[in-house]
């Protein structure tokens, strides 16, 4: 009966994919889960089948509130699921508290003969990636192999390499999982086929491959080889496993891109046309769940890299309801009227989270707080994440740079790192009992708060 208003309150969920948040009664998140179906799976805690149910009866038993986010499909819910676990980590999520990313199948197409692999470490320029996918790739990995026999050694080839023909192949090559274009077995042009045909699979192209699949599953079921049957359903299943990943321009994850930070600043003083080249990077982002706790965060970047001795935290105290702009607006205000107070030096760049109208949300506001742009403050720009648009006061359209580009790379590290430490501040202070905090009942666990509290060195 403790948990009965958690439960009731689940009642009410969307029958909709997205991410649940369960508290104890202090009001600390302490499990993340993702659902495709919120009400469902939710729901599935309050039974007495999860009382009884080693995995779940210690959980369920601290469980006192619950929250929700809703997303637009099960896969932004799983990656949603995972940012989270890595920056709350919660006490009853295990899986993702390493910090691994999810993986990419990355093909280097500028090889003579592409070599393929999976990577949680992609690389940002000579390759063609797939992913990030959500489920494992590395045994579907296999079976492809087995189908288009690519070579997954990092073994230099050159066909014009006249001591091609003495090199002895792997066991991968005798076992017919490669046609060997180590020891020049295969044409470039032929090889290059296989590779072409991978990727028209992986680009979305598998219905006939998974049909002759289905066939012949069924024909070893008939002749009784039933071994045989198990082992190519176990690969139909790791196969249609591939349609479930991310977007890679929509879900793309910058933290795990090789990134020059001195490359990305020249980049940004190039793209932003400036004098001298920036040094110092401040970006800004606000949270809130459902309208409530809005908070904001202010991260600090020197030479390209996080200072974490810079970084902020705000409550929203003049605004109501959601309204990012105002919310933003009294944050570029605050920041920034109290470095001209304290004559302190302003940020080269000062990156906002958002389009168009976040950007003049922000402009009104640091001219509000006497602050000249392009003079005092070198750039104040916007990065809109659902096409990473750059932003730029003074220019009508923004800027579309590569994805490749280390200049991006970096905006999108300082704007996800803000992200990522508005979530934070925003989960510790609902988890204290929103803006009124509740007691700590733990003396150690209260000791710590104010450690985080004044490590954070929270700007009110």
């Amino acid at each position: 009966m403790d948990n009965f208003a958690a439960a009731e309150k689940a009642k009410n969920f969307p029958h909709a994919p997205g991410v649940y948040l369960m508290k104890n009664d202090e009001g600390r998140v302490i499990y993340i889960g993702k659902a495709k179906d919120l009400r469902k799976r939710t729901a599935s805690y309050f039974t007495e089948a999860a009382t009884l149910d080693r995995r779940t009866m210690h959980l369920v038993k601290e469980i006192r509130d619950i929250d929700y986010i809703q997303t637009e499909s099960e896969v932004d819910a799983i990656l949603l699921e995972a940012r989270m676990i890595k920056d709350l980590l919660p006490y009853y999520n295990r899986l993702l508290k390493d910090g691994k990313s999810f993986p990419y199948i990355q093909i280097y197409y500028r090889e003579e003969f592409p070599r393929v692999e999976v990577t949680r470490e992609p690389k940002s320029q000579g390759v063609k990636l797939y992913g990030p996918y959500i489920s494992p790739v590395r045994g579907a990995l296999v079976v492809m192999q087995k189908i288009f026999k690519f070579r997954i050694c990092a073994q230099p080839i050159h066909s014009d390499d006249p001591k091609i023909r003495f090199v002895r192949p792997c066991l991968l090559a005798s076992i017919g999982q490669c046609t060997a274009p180590c020891c020049g077995r295969v044409s470039r042009e032929d090889y290059r086929k296989q590779i072409h045909q991978l990727q028209r699979f992986l680009d979305g192209d598998k219905k006939q491959l998974l049909e002759e699949l289905q066939s012949d599953m069924q024909e070893a079921g008939k002749n009784l080889r039933f071994e045989e049957a198990a082992e190519i359903r176990d690969q139909i299943y790791a196969l249609q496993k591939l349609n479930d990943h991310g977007d890679l321009e929509t879900h793309v994850q910058p933290e795990v891109f090789q990134m020059d930070p001195k490359r990305g600043l020249v980049g940004l003083q190039k793209v932003l046309h400036l004098h001298e080249l920036p040094r110092v990077i401040e970006g800004v982002d606000i949270a809130h769940l459902q309208g409530e706790a809005t908070v904001a965060s202010l991260v600090q970047f020197i030479d390209g890299v996080p200072f974490k001795s810079g970084y902020k935290r705000y409550r929203i105290v003049g605004v109501r309801g959601v309204d990012d702009f105002a919310s933003i607006a009294e944050v570029v205000y605050r920041r920034l009227s109290r470095l001209k107070e304290e004559r302190k030096k302003l940020p080269d760049i000062f990156l906002i989270d958002g389009g168009k109208g976040q950007l003049h949300a922000a402009e009104k506001a640091a001219y509000r707080a006497g602050v000249k742009i392009g003079t005092e403050l070198k750039a104040l720009v916007s990065l809109a994440k659902r096409d990473e648009e750059l932003y730029v006061l003074g220019q009508e359209e923004p800027l579309r740079l590569s994805r490749h580009a280390y200049s991006l790379r970096l905006l999108q590290y300082v704007r996800d790192e803000a992200h990522r430490f508005a979530q934070h501040y925003h989960h510790l202070l609902r988890g204290k009992g929103m803006y009124g905090f509740k007691e700590n009942r733990n003396p150690r666990k209260k000791n710590r708060e104010k450690k985080k509290e004044k490590d954070a060195d929270n700007d009110n």
